[in-house]
């Protein structure tokens, strides 16, 4: 599912490192635990032991990964059985879902519409014929991925009640620049609501905050593009918060000494050409999943367009790393520098 999930670059890196660094209220360490879904790493790290036994924690934390293997049940491109799985083999035919696959489509396609397509759900077919699951794979060949292409249109989604059909038969729907912001927030909420009042939630880069570390913000870093998560380029405050980022510069394929990312052009189907590496939006508890898609948008329309697209919108703030190594910001995303 576009790996569920384009790796996105933030912070993970220094996610572990920050995580292992804070402390709780108390001597007592925090909970971490890590699980595999969606074809990557989740970890969730519970930090309010002044209120929570360790076992308590513990119990949690795996009713918190059992969301998740639920969530990759419904929204994953790739597992047989899903609700995406099923309307992309369809042929064309209606096929209901459950409300939660409902609402992810319609967030999708809510950046869709306002991108102009720019962002599209239906880019399927045209990651298939690229493999970016394969490091060792080439390039698709000019006709190929103009046959892929010929199946990519958000417009052909069509929902009717809790029935999704796709209007081509061989159309596509890839939740990956999406979902996983959803299933942040879902997992965020779920484990609010079981009385965590300080926690750490990363889905192989999307970060959520619950609440803050002993009084003070979580410190999350931004990784520096193409340092293999060793640098960052600065950190942000997080309290009760999210942020994603989208960069070029983590899942790729090389060939003949060319790096081809993985965020395509919906029209082209080649890789997005903009004056960005990465980009990182943040928000309040709850936006992971307008994070997810705004930050794909934004990488999409360069920092001009994508910074300008932010401002006009309440409540999120981003930062812009462009390929001549300036950051842009919006006005309100303060950054510690390194």
């Amino acid at each position: 599912m576009k790996k569920l999930i384009k790796k996105l670059a933030v912070i993970t890196a220094l996610t572990i490192t920050i995580i292992s660094q804070t402390g709780c209220v108390k001597k007592t360490e925090p909970v971490t635990k890590e699980s595999f879904y969606f074809d990557t790493i989740c970890q969730v790290t519970v930090y309010d032991m002044k209120d929570m036994s360790e076992e308590n924690a513990k119990a949690v934390i795996d009713k918190a990964f059992s969301q998740c293997e639920k969530y990759e049940k419904l929204l994953s491109k790739t597992k047989k059985g899903s609700d995406i799985y099923k309307i992309n083999h369809a042929g064309g035919k209606a096929v209901g879902c459950s409300d939660i696959t409902l609402e992810v489509i319609k967030k999708g396609l809510r950046y869709s519409k306002l991108s102009n397509g720019k962002f599209d759900i239906t880019i399927g077919k045209a990651q298939d014929a690229w493999d970016f699951h394969n490091k060792k794979a080439k390039p698709p060949t000019s006709a190929k991925l103009a046959e892929a292409m010929k199946y990519v249109n958000y417009k052909q989604v069509e929902i009717k009640g809790n029935r999704v059909r796709m209007e081509t038969s061989k159309g596509e729907i890839d939740l990956g620049a999406i979902a996983k912001g959803y299933i942040a927030d879902g997992i965020a909420k779920y484990l609010k609501k079981e009385g965590v009042t300080s926690a750490i939630i990363s889905l192989g880069g999307n970060i959520e905050c619950i609440g803050n570390k002993g009084g003070k913000p979580f410190n999350i870093g931004i990784e520096k593009p193409f340092s293999e998560r060793s640098e960052i380029v600065g950190a942000c405050d997080m309290d009760n918060g999210t942020i994603v980022t989208s960069g070029t510069y983590e899942r790729y394929i090389e060939y003949k000494g060319k790096k081809y990312h993985h965020i395509l052009n919906s029209k082209t189907g080649m890789p997005v050409e903009s004056d960005v590496l990465g980009v990182s939006v943040k928000s309040g508890f709850g936006g992971s999943a307008d994070c997810d898609g705004l930050s794909t948008t934004c990488l999409i329309l360069g920092s001009k367009e994508g910074k300008k697209l932010i401002e006009s919108m309440e409540g999120f703030e981003a930062l812009f790393i462009l390929k001549n190594g300036d950051l842009v910001k919006t006005k309100g995303f303060e950054l510690k520098e390194e």
